[in-house]
């Protein structure tokens, strides 16, 4: 035991340093603090001004996390070049947490930059550990982001590490982002996956890919196959929330067809396509699509109790009307027979599901659509029983139907100038604006980047640019070009003259003229405002020409072209079903050496049978050949309404092309696609 005299001087002693201990303890908790409180890893839901207020207000100790939100708030409200002089500001010296916020910041600027190659490189060095769970999900959202709504392996696994960092609203897009993105995916991209053996969720969305794939043309069948597969992988993210678009096929009923409203205008302008849409329609639902007999007459037309009968005057060549109301076929200019035209070469035959079957129960009747308003039309084929209206035909009564709140289901016609989405409306048309985007699609698939539009100087030509440049830059590629011609007799003027086309063109500006932003899982990463002009450019890197013109105009602007293109160019023709007409014969089809077409499938060799029975009906009258096709596919469609409204996936090979729907249901149509070689026309490989 220590003597008394000894505890005594050590307590002395300490008294002391207790008492200094305390009164620097008071001062520091007067002064200011040494560590930041500020937290950079969580949400920033502030606004810049506030942040930088803090900024203004703060010790050197807390500054630098002041202006990391501020620069994550700029940054979320589109004004870069005030977050690029913060991040100027910043000092040298920052700690690993601020250092690797400060990475996540830049990456987010590049994006909206549009440096998507500069973001993706800055993200790859950073390294999740460490992060917060907020830092997480932004990280992978910049992944998201960068990748551009490309599918990719890497875009996959971005959104998989992304799920279980998200909750609410946030969670449900992510499980639709991810199922959007593997459903785009090619079947080379999904046969050439490599994943890792431990990469169960991964494995488990693939395998519901697979489900649907096998079953989305039946979905009775695709309703067990989610359950079984939801069985089988009950801890996938996709298996507890199932992505919108195949939760809808839960709920999914076949639509009744038993009475089927057929609306077109049996008078007036627009007789003559009514016509030939009816025939097909017909033709479909009495099964006669299989055999090929002698042409037979017109019908005649059966309106519904209380409408006039009309009678079909047979098909004669229509010309081309400036109303919109009036074109529902691309390609309606005139034609003149030719036995000797040579057709294209049947394409190889696909699978399709049963479309074309006759059904003896459906009972349709027709109404005629020019002789009261449509409003009293759509009426009448309520009371009368309609389960379905196939039609109308012209713009006007489609946007009137649109706008009425009809309970039937309607398969409209034609297309709205603004498409409404209402879960009983489906809308079918034969349209320019469709035949673009469907090119679009299929140069982007040739690797072709540098597209010129050459136009006719028109509103057609206008509708034609518009759409594929639209559709053109949703796929990735930059401003189109576009170059405009006259009429026949200008055209012969510049061949005789020699002056030739230079291929050169014009920037064909379409809204988004700007820059587009993204919001992912609560990440807002604006696009900034650009005022640059657009510039003319050469074509001296162009790479291919989509060319939009009547067989007369380009029988003369592709030797026009050569005129002014080097025999060595490696620039690709294009041309839209306009071109494709009878009266073609070897001296033409030489001429168009190389040149690739588009056209609907029956008139590219599906059916030589059916083929040569409509051409001889409408008299080689392409564009009605068309518009029969359209009432084939019509009726195939009216049978099938509630799955192109309800499955994802659901696609018909019909007879204008292979037919899917948008989430809108606007009925896409990938068109066959041939190519004039050494004077025969051949399928495009």
């Amino acid at each position: 035991m220590l003597p008394s005299k000894v505890v005594r001087h050590k307590a002395g002693r300490l008294v002391p340093v207790l008492l200094a201990g305390l009164i620097l303890a008071a001062c520091s908790g007067q002064g200011p603090q040494q560590t930041s409180n500020v937290n950079i890893q969580g949400p920033a839901t502030g606004r810049s001004d506030y942040y930088l207020q803090q900024v203004q207000q703060s010790s050197d100790d807390s500054k630098t996390d002041w202006q990391l939100l501020a620069i994550r708030a700029l940054l979320k409200e589109g004004k870069y070049p005030q977050a690029g002089d913060q991040i100027k500001q910043l000092p040298q010296q920052l700690s690993d947490v601020q250092q690797q916020e400060l990475q996540l910041l830049r990456a987010q600027m590049l994006i909206g930059q549009q440096d998507f190659n500069g973001a993706q490189q800055l993200l790859g060095q950073l390294k999740t550990t460490g992060m917060s769970q907020d830092q997480q999900a932004r990280f992978y959202g910049l992944q998201i982001a960068a990748a551009q709504n490309r599918p990719s392996l890497a875009l996959l696994r971005a959104y998989i590490a992304q799920e279980p960092l998200l909750q609410g609203a946030d969670h449900q897009s992510n499980i639709d982002a991810t199922w959007q993105a593997m459903t785009q995916m090619t079947k080379d991209q999904i046969s050439n996956l490599v994943i890792n053996a431990d990469e169960n969720t991964l494995q488990g969305w693939l395998d519901l890919l697979n489900t649907w794939h096998t079953n989305s043309q039946d979905p009775e069948m695709l309703k067990a196959a989610i359950k079984d597969w939801q069985t089988r992988y009950p801890v996938n993210p996709a298996a507890k929330t199932l992505p919108t678009a195949l939760s809808q096929v839960q709920n999914f009923s076949k639509a009744s067809t038993s009475t089927i409203a057929l609306l077109l205008p049996l008078n007036g302008q627009a007789q003559i396509f009514a016509n030939a849409i009816q025939k097909g329609f017909n033709d479909a639902k009495n099964g006669v699509l299989t055999a090929a007999p002698a042409p037979q007459p017109q019908p005649t037309a059966t309106p519904a109790t209380g409408d006039a009968s009309v009678q079909q005057q047979p098909a004669a060549t229509p010309a081309a009307p400036a109303d919109n109301n009036a074109v529902v076929s691309p390609a309606a200019a005139a034609v003149t027979p030719d036995q000797n035209a040579q057709q294209p070469a049947p394409a190889p035959a696909t699978p399709a599901p049963a479309a074309s079957a006759a059904d003896s129960n459906a009972q349709v009747k027709v109404y005629d659509t020019s002789s009261q308003p449509i409003q009293q039309v759509m009426q009448q084929a309520q009371q009368d029983g309609a389960t379905i209206v196939v039609g109308p035909l012209l713009k006007s009564d489609v946007e009137t139907v649109a706008n009425s709140n009809s309970p039937l289901n309607v398969l409209a016609l034609n297309e709205p100038e603004q498409i409404q989405n209402h879960p009983n409306i489906c809308y079918f048309a034969l349209s320019p604006e469709d035949e673009a985007r469907d090119a679009a699609h299929h140069m982007w698939d040739q690797g072709k980047r540098q597209p010129l539009l050459l136009l006719p100087r028109n509103s057609y030509g206008d509708r034609v640019g518009k759409a594929f440049a639209q559709e053109w830059q949703t796929l990735g590629g930059s401003t189109v070009l576009q170059q405009r011609f006259g009429s026949v007799g200008e055209l012969k003027q510049g061949i005789n003259s020699g002056a030739g086309i230079n291929l050169s063109g014009t920037p064909l500006i379409v809204e988004p003229a700007q820059p587009q932003g993204v919001s992912i899982a609560g990440l807002t990463i604006p696009a900034p405002q650009t005022s640059t002009p657009a510039t003319d450019t050469s074509g001296g890197s162009l790479d291919s020409v989509y060319i939009v013109a009547s067989q007369d105009e380009l029988q003369l602007i592709k030797p026009m072209i050569a005129m002014r293109t080097s025999s060595r160019s490696n620039i690709a023709l294009y041309a839209s079903s306009r071109s494709f007409q009878a009266g073609a014969g070897p001296d033409f089809r030489l001429e168009m050496d190389g040149l690739q077409f588009s056209d609907i499938p029956l008139l590219s060799g599906s059916n030589p049978a059916l083929m040569q029975q409509a051409a001889k009906s409408f008299n080689n009258d392409y564009s009605l050949v068309r518009l029969y096709a359209m009432g084939i596919d019509a009726w195939t469609l009216a049978n099938h309404f509630n799955q192109m409204r309800q499955v994802p996936g659901f696609a018909i090979d019909g007879k204008t092309g292979k037919l899917s729907a948008t989430p809108d249901c606007v009925i896409n149509r990938k068109l066959a696609w041939n190519q004039y070689r050494q004077g025969q026309i051949v399928p495009v490989q």
